[in-house]
């Protein structure tokens, strides 16, 4: 016999779609940082590297998923496109997308009950 299928909820869905954009938010927002203290040292101390080139690539490569999740759960909450264009371009400023995310957080907590 098969086991039945178990039901997955509207707001299960929103919830690990959320939890995803929440890691990336952080972990790009950190990067993103780490980016900017790269060129500070790179263009105002003349300090350059070989391994300097990674950073950018490994925080690009973070950049990329979260706007990917950002993505599914723009769709997933049924975002305007203006908001999820803007949630995604706020990921391009140092703690912005940290302090979006927060507060994205709060709203949709509160509008699915989560």
């Amino acid at each position: 016999m098969t086991e039945p299928q178990a039901v997955i909820t509207p707001k299960e869905t929103i919830r690990k779609a959320l939890v995803k954009y929440r890691a990336l938010a952080w972990i790009t927002g950190a990067w993103l940082i780490v980016l900017c203290a790269e060129m500070v040292a790179k263009y105002i101390f003349g300090i350059d590297y070989s391994w300097f080139k990674f950073i950018g690539m490994i925080h690009g490569a973070f950049y990329m998923l979260y706007v990917f999740f950002t993505l599914d759960l723009a769709i997933k909450a049924r975002w305007p496109l203006g908001k999820a264009g803007g949630i995604i371009l706020a990921g391009t400023v140092p703690l912005l997308g940290v302090i979006v995310e927060h507060f994205e957080t709060l709203a949709l907590k509160k509008r699915f009950e989560l």
